[in-house]
């Protein structure tokens, strides 16, 4: 969701420093009163009702080309483990970041064959 726009903000502190309630201000701008309560803390511990900058999170572990080869790995072998194939892309991404990659692409890893189980001798 995207942040308020700069004008609203300012109207909203207009309305605040004018002695209105918050709970007014809140009805009249169709905002939330605990927004309007935040707006006013942070112009008061800042200085600055501008929104705070959007937080970055990291990146996916493995790149494009990794998937890829990633992709080749489990079509050629479809019965290597995860351990097997972190050692064959060589990668430092964990076993369980292998298998969400591969359940995000839709694959599957299958260690026995379509009806070849294990059976006792």
């Amino acid at each position: 969701m995207a942040a308020y726009s700069l004008d609203l903000r300012t109207r909203v502190v207009r309305a605040c420093d004018s002695g209105m309630p918050a709970a007014t201000v809140a009805a009249r701008f169709d905002v939330s009163l605990a927004w309007v309560y935040r707006l006013m803390q942070r112009r008061r511990d800042t200085g600055s009702i501008a929104p705070r900058k959007q937080t970055k999170f990291r990146g996916r572990a493995l790149s494009g080309d990794e998937e890829v080869r990633l992709v080749t790995l489990i079509t050629a072998r479809p019965d290597a483990t995860l351990a097997e194939l972190q050692h064959a892309l060589p990668t430092r991404a964990a076993l369980s970041t292998l298998w969400r990659t591969i359940d995000r692409l839709g694959l599957t890893v299958k260690k026995n064959g379509t009806r070849r189980r294990a059976a006792t001798a």
